[in-house]
């Protein structure tokens, strides 16, 4: 828990790019059951960002978990952008032969938060793959990512629970993810892409629903940041990310009774701004 939840008050006027007062989220949305034949999935939006995010369980364990004698499961990560997610097309990391470094720094990034929130014994000896596909990308894809493969994780596993094939439920608590910076000199919550192209610092935060840190990233883009700039970035992360958690227990509650969304419902998604 953040010491005293003080927010730190910058008195500068400064008008967003998109109107959003500076501790506004974007809008966010869950839409479950986009891919039915993952155990668990889910197209998140944070604004004009867009991921799907899918939970795929197998009944079996990594080679070195069996070769450790590890007990219980394991849970992993992929991450891509699809190649018009931008907008110069971005080529598949199978054209260049590997995975790009920033594909391959944030799908660990997704593994470590996701496995935070899992008690990974209960899982038993099955690996959860989530898969996380950037359809459109306007900032924030990794939080939304997170976001979204943590909804997608839990629809999963309480699909196994219905199955009876789990004694307890996995999921410790939820977990969430949101960006924060210093956009003109102010901190703001939530940077979309004309803020994080022009942001002097930059973070990325991972907490649980009991506000406890599971990771911060965070620097200056050329530029220094203090500790009272800090201390606001990581308040306005906080409550951000206790809404997202919000969002997340409806779409999570909710999703055995949603019907599969069809091609209309997600070319809805897909409007102007």
């Amino acid at each position: 828990m953040l010491a005293g939840r003080a927010m730190v008050v910058f008195n500068r006027v400064m008008t967003r790019p998109d109107g959003r007062q500076n501790d506004q989220l974007r809008p966010i949305s869950f839409v479950p059951n986009v891919a039915p034949y993952a155990s668990g999935s889910v197209l998140v939006s944070f604004g004009d960002t867009r991921v799907i995010c899918s939970a795929t369980i197998e009944e079996d364990v990594p080679r070195w978990m069996r070769t450790q004698r590890v007990e219980g499961g394991w849970l992993t990560a992929e991450y891509s952008m699809l190649p018009y997610s931008t907008l110069e097309r971005k080529p598949r990391d199978i054209s260049r032969g590997k995975l790009d470094g920033r594909s391959s720094e944030i799908q660990r990034l997704i593994g470590r938060a996701l496995r935070a929130c899992v008690d990974l014994k209960k899982v038993g000896q099955r690996t959860i793959w989530i898969d996380c596909d950037v359809l459109q990308a306007d900032g924030g894809t990794r939080t939304a990512s997170i976001s979204g493969g943590c909804v997608a994780l839990a629809i999963a596993l309480n699909k196994l629970m219905a199955a009876g094939k789990l004694k307890a439920f996995p999921i410790k608590q939820l977990v969430a993810a949101v960006s924060a910076g210093v956009y003109e000199g102010v901190p703001v919550l939530d940077l979309n892409y004309p803020e994080d192209k022009a942001a002097s610092v930059d973070f990325n935060v991972v907490m649980t629903e009991a506000s406890q840190f599971v990771e911060v990233q965070g620097s200056g883009e050329e530029a220094v940041f203090s500790s009272g700039e800090m201390s606001a970035m990581l308040e306005l992360s906080r409550k951000g990310i206790s809404e997202i958690i919000s969002l997340q227990k409806a779409a999570i509650l909710t999703a055995d009774l949603a019907a599969p969304a069809d091609l209309a419902s997600l070319t809805a998604a897909f409007g102007k701004r």
